[in-house]
This record gives structure tokens, sequence and C-alpha cells, in this order.
């Protein structure tokens, strides 16, 4: 993953979705929202799992 995109936009584009959420269906939820390369390729890089919480994602994407 070349760049690491803001936490706060990727935020942003998964406004509305619900939680438990898989990697799927938060990927599939950002291009919804018209998300940029950048933030999808970041999410298309997630650990295929369910992710209980926007911080799980956040956690995810910094690599915490």
């Amino acid at each position: 993953m070349s760049d690491t995109p803001n936490p706060i936009q990727v935020q942003k584009h998964l406004g509305g979705l619900d939680y438990p959420a898989s990697k799927d269906d938060i990927v599939a939820k950002a291009e919804e929202s018209g998300a940029d390369d950048t933030v999808l390729e970041a999410l298309r890089g997630l650990p295929d799992r369910e992710y209980d919480a926007p911080t799980a994602v956040s956690e995810a994407l910094s690599g915490s």
C-alpha cells in the first residue's frame, strides 16, 4: 500500500455503515459513497475479517 489515507476521510465514506461489517461490506460502502482510489486501495488491502466498529477499520489501516 503506497499511501495511507487520512482516517477522517475514510470514515466519511463509511458513514451509515452498520457494524459488524465485513471487508467486502466496507469496500462496497466506500465505492457507493464515491471514495477516491487511495481510500479504496487501502480498504481493499484490509485483512478479510469482520470489523466491529469504525475504530477497528482505522486501526487495521494504520497497522496497529
